[in-house]
């Protein structure tokens, strides 16, 4: 599992070593792109990272019509993480979550199974509900419970967080579906959060 999550991790370490971030994100015009919730016809997704990026009017907010090349140029800007192939592998998947021949919407990513898994660290599994808004109970029961490092996360601690929520998945869940796949792509998610939120050269984030 570590030795996954330390491969998976060293790749998108690798695709993140522009640093500082460019130019351009220092000439963000922050009034502009301020965090609006979003309203009642709003669609969101059960990724943070998108759903930020449309909080702030980096890409729709109201979370439709997004397009491959968007979707890039805004992390880009703000994540500071590049084209690189992790994320167009991701972004050609949600195409896969629609029938519209180039384009998403944040809400068709909650489709069981493509992009959207099981053993979430911040949402509930299909099978029991609500698989696409942010679940309290869940989060607060792994990643905030990690005593490993008390002031940081890094690839142990977070490597035993999905173990553990792995484990309470398979408790209760019957419906379970934890594929290589699945597996997969939690490792690269928990590396890109990471990276994103923390050093990019050494993958480890500050808890706060």
């Amino acid at each position: 599992m570590l030795a996954s999550f330390s491969y998976a991790t060293q790749i998108v370490l690798n695709a993140n070593n522009v640093l500082p971030a460019g130019d351009e994100f220092a000439n963000i015009d922050w009034n502009h792109h301020r965090f609006i919730a979003p309203g009642e016809t709003d669609f969101r997704s059960p990724c943070p990272g998108m759903n930020t990026l449309a909080n702030h009017g980096f890409i729709p907010r109201d979370g439709t019509d997004l397009t491959i090349p968007m979707v890039l140029k805004a992390v880009d800007v703000v994540y500071n993480n590049p084209v690189d192939p992790v994320l167009n592998l991701a972004l050609k998947m949600a195409l896969l979550t629609t029938d519209a021949p180039d384009s998403f919407t944040l809400d068709d990513l909650k489709l069981h199974g493509t992009i959207e898994h099981d053993a979430s660290l911040s949402r509930s599994d299909h099978a029991l509900g609500d698989n696409l808004h942010f679940n309290a109970t869940v989060f607060n029961s792994t990643l905030l419970q990690s005593d490993l490092s008390p002031d940081v996360y890094d690839i142990t601690s977070v490597g035993q967080i999905l173990e553990e929520r792995l484990a309470h998945a398979k408790k209760e869940n019957p419906d379970l579906v934890n594929t290589v796949k699945e597996r997969q792509s939690q490792l690269l998610e928990a590396s890109l959060f990471l990276s994103a939120m923390g050093d990019a050269r050494t993958g480890v984030a500050p808890k706060k």
